[in-house]
């Protein structure tokens, strides 16, 4: 062989080595770019896995806050209905201490009259002897007045007879 074609040979040796260092550089750039090509996509979806994460966080914070103003209201609502009963109670407490105050008036005012009613009752039976003779007496008068006036009758009617008969 000559060195022509030794020299030939060397240089596609050197050049299809180089062919095959740069197909191997390829493979590895293709194989970088795959590998980085998934980590990024996986980087994306860590990305939105947060961006989720924080969301749903901030959801169940939200929640939680929303639980607690609920439970809040509730527990108003509970104290406006109580305060509300409380004030009916003392209205009727009131009212109640006013009618104790006026029927204890009225108690004291009724047992005054009751204690005079006794008094004038037990005039009335001293008294009511008396009248009971009195309204005998009455009873007697007025038959005496009757008696009275038919006597006054029978005198004119024999008045009456006397000068009609002329004697």
């Amino acid at each position: 062989m000559s060195s022509a074609h030794c020299s030939t040979l060397q240089h596609t040796a050197t050049h299809c080595n180089t062919l095959q260092h740069t197909a191997t550089y390829c493979n590895t750039l293709q194989h970088t770019e795959t590998h980085c090509s998934a980590v990024q996509h996986s980087a994306t979806r860590c990305n939105t896995l947060q961006h989720t994460a924080t969301h749903y966080n901030t959801l169940q914070h939200t929640a939680t806050r929303c639980a607690t103003l609920q439970q809040i209201a509730t527990n108003c609502y509970t104290l406006q209905h109580t305060a509300t009963y409380c004030n009916t109670l003392q209205r009727t407490a009131t009212q109640c201490i006013t009618l104790q105050h006026t029927l204890q008036h009225t108690l004291q005012h009724t047992a005054s009259h009751c204690s005079t009613l006794q008094h004038t009752a037990t005039h009335c039976n001293t008294l009511q002897h008396p009248a009971t003779h009195c309204n005998t007496l009455q009873h007697i008068a007025a038959h005496c007045n009757t008696m009275q006036h038919n006597a006054q009758q029978t005198e004119s009617l024999s008045h009456f007879r006397l000068m009609v008969s002329g004697k």
